[in-house]
């Protein structure tokens, strides 16, 4: 696992890590599309109904950078380039459990969809079109510093 405190890539002061029970990291793979705008990958997953951008728990032992990639392996059949850091995430998970969740801008490297378990849809959408599918607020709240982290680059 990270270090203790971890601070994220935009300057914001470092996140306690020991503070929370469950650590976990994800991605949003991106693309320009042909209008130059940016496009996006969200989720379905079918055991909470809900569409989200893929992301899970650290294994033990495992950085959130290496998390961060495999969990995109595993949901999207994808293999994955990290870019920038996101603004992590803190919230109550439905057990109760005090959650950190640490978000990269990713590009796609190859690989292809397969449905599973956990996600059994996929779709790649405009970041507008994004903000009316995400399920959960802190989802949709990643849109904007993503668009604007990619734009700089």
């Amino acid at each position: 696992m990270s270090g203790a405190s971890d601070p994220d890539s935009s300057g914001r002061a470092p996140i306690d890590l020991n503070q929370f029970d469950v650590h976990a990291a994800g991605g949003i793979p991106w693309r320009r599309a042909a209008d130059g705008s940016v496009e996006v990958v969200v989720v379905h997953r079918p055991r909470y109904d809900d569409w989200s951008f893929p992301k899970g728990k650290l294994d033990p032992g495992e950085t959130f950078e290496q998390a961060a990639v495999r969990e995109l392996a595993e949901e999207t059949g994808y293999a994955v380039d990290l870019g920038v850091e996101l603004p992590a995430v803190t919230y109550v998970d439905r057990n109760g459990r005090s959650k950190v969740v640490r978000w990269w801008a990713m590009t796609v490297l190859g690989g292809d969809f397969v449905a599973n378990d956990e996600v059994d849809e996929l779709a790649w959408m405009s970041a507008a079109a994004a903000v009316d599918i995400l399920t959960y607020p802190t989802d949709r709240d990643l849109l904007a510093p993503l668009v604007a982290a990619v734009g700089r680059s």
